[in-house]
Formats: structure tokens, sequence, C-alpha cells
């Protein structure tokens, strides 16, 4: 019997020493999620995130994986997917794509019309659905930071960020409404209507405080999951 008895507290000690397998998150996107896991001038969404991870001790729950890169638009997130999710087999991915979509139509000359950019966010979500991985999806922020509504590109951000909302509700899928969030924060904190400088460097690019409301908004969600 006692043999019994230190065998059972010998393999209950060694369950108890099982480490514990980590969420992995790949944070999906444009060069906002590239800059998010960069230190330099400002501290990216992703580091922050990870801050708060440790703030609350959770940092060994998971793991935190950036990939963004400059200039992409949906179909660029949707071509790049084997080798830069899939292959990595992460249990999250989180898709906040949907600026330069809307941005580089005025800006180069290009860009992703609606209806396009609909189908390619969907069969992203198709993909990732195949997989059984979990897809967090993120409205577009800003490009430029006035509060009443005369940035150029107000228009098409509600119409692209309505396309993510109307994907996250028809696929039941949660949302990071980002455009949400910030229309909220300039309105409280962007007296002087500002069209920089409240949560950006550049109009689209974001400082500490960017960032830190990406992260906050993120995490909200994320421990959710």
């Amino acid at each position: 019997m006692k043999k019994v008895i230190g065998i059972l507290a010998i393999i209950i000690l060694g369950c108890a020493f099982v480490p514990q397998k980590k969420t992995k998150v790949i944070f999906f996107g444009d060069s906002i999620t590239e800059l998010g896991v960069k230190p330099e001038k400002y501290r990216g969404y992703i580091l922050q995130l990870e801050d708060m991870l440790k703030q609350e001790n959770k940092n060994d729950q998971y793991e935190l994986i950036g990939s963004g890169i400059s200039a992409n638009k949906v179909y660029d997130l949707y071509l790049r997917m084997e080798e830069d999710v899939l292959a990595k087999s992460p249990d999250v991915v989180v898709i906040y794509v949907g600026v330069n979509d809307v941005w580089h139509k005025t800006l180069l000359g290009t860009g992703t019309d609606a209806d396009k950019f609909e189908k390619f966010y969907q069969a992203i979500i198709n993909k990732l659905k195949a997989k059984n991985i979990k897809p967090v999806l993120c409205t577009p922020a800003v490009v430029g930071e006035k509060t009443d509504m005369s940035n150029p590109l107000d228009g098409d951000l509600n119409r692209y960020s309505n396309i993510i909302r109307d994907l996250a509700k028809k696929n039941s899928l949660p949302l990071v409404d980002l455009r949400k969030s910030f229309q909220a924060y300039l309105a409280k904190n962007n007296p002087d209507n500002k069209e920089k400088e409240v949560l950006t460097y550049d109009k689209v690019h974001m400082n500490d405080k960017g960032n830190k409301l990406i992260a906050e908004e993120m995490w909200k969600v994320l421990k959710g999951l």
C-alpha cells in the first residue's frame, strides 16, 4: 500500500512540474505591426503587451510574435500566410490590416477596392479556421487625428472598418475595434483638433500613447479567449 501511495505521489508531483503550453499569438499586419516589436523611438504595441503580461504575472502563458511588413495590404497578408503564419502553428492570429488598403489609394495610387478587401479578408479567415487557428479581427485606427471628421480618409476608414465589423459578426469572431477606441480617445484628448502627435507621430504610425492604447484594447480581447 505504501508503495502504491509513493508511486501516486511521484505521478502527482511529476504532473505538477509539467511546463504549461504557452498560447502562441501572431500579430499579422503592416508597418504598425512591424514597429510593434521595436523599442527604438517609440515602444511598440507588442512590446507593451509583453509588459502588461509581466505586470499580471501571465508572461509564461503567452508567446507573442510580430509578423508585420511595411506597406502590406490585405492581399499581401493572404499571399504570405503559409510561410509567415501557418508554418508557425499559432493558436491565435490577430489580423491588423486596412490602413494601407485605404491610404495608398491617395498616397500611391494603389490600394484595395472594398469588395476585394472583403474577399481577401474572408479568405484569410477561412485559411486560419481550416487549421483550427483562432482569428481576432481589428479595425484600422486612423489616417489623421482630427476629431471633426475632416481627415480626408475618414469616410473610407469607416467603410472598411464596417466591413471588418461585419466579417467578425458573420464569422462569430472576436473584434478589437481600434477605430472606435481611437475616435473615443481623440474626442476627449484632442481639443485643438490636431492632425497628429496625440496618438501618432505622422497621422498613421503610433507614438507611445498610441501603442499603449492598441495594447490595452488587444489585451481586453485576448485575455477573454
